[in-house]
């Protein structure tokens, strides 16, 4: 997923393929917010209207510990700056891979 690399920068760009790569896509991160209670959240990030914020806390509650350690290690961020930066870029993706609200197939 290039287009996240140019769109978000290398680093995080790259995180939030990982993410979804290992989520199921994209349709498998908007299950997965849904099912932790953040389904208006992340249902704002798809549709065409302002994306609503999520925090940090609230990114790490959902994609999980385990997850994030990982993905701490590959990057040499901690998990705070981690989490902190995908809460801030995770709407945008989901946003920008969502074009006109709709989930891609696949």
């Amino acid at each position: 997923m290039g287009l996240l690399d140019g769109v978000l920068g290398g680093v995080v760009g790259s995180v939030v393929t990982d993410v979804l790569r290992r989520n199921g896509g994209v349709q498998g991160v908007v299950n997965q917010f849904e099912s932790q209670g953040f389904g208006p959240t992340v249902r704002s990030w798809v549709g065409t209207g302002p994306n609503e914020p999520i925090a940090p806390e609230h990114v790490q509650q959902v994609l999980g510990a385990d997850l994030l350690q990982q993905m701490s290690a590959k990057t040499g961020m901690s998990v705070s700056e981690l989490t902190q930066r995908l809460a801030q870029v995770l709407p945008e993706a989901i946003d920008k891979l969502t074009p006109g609200g709709v989930i891609p197939k696949g």
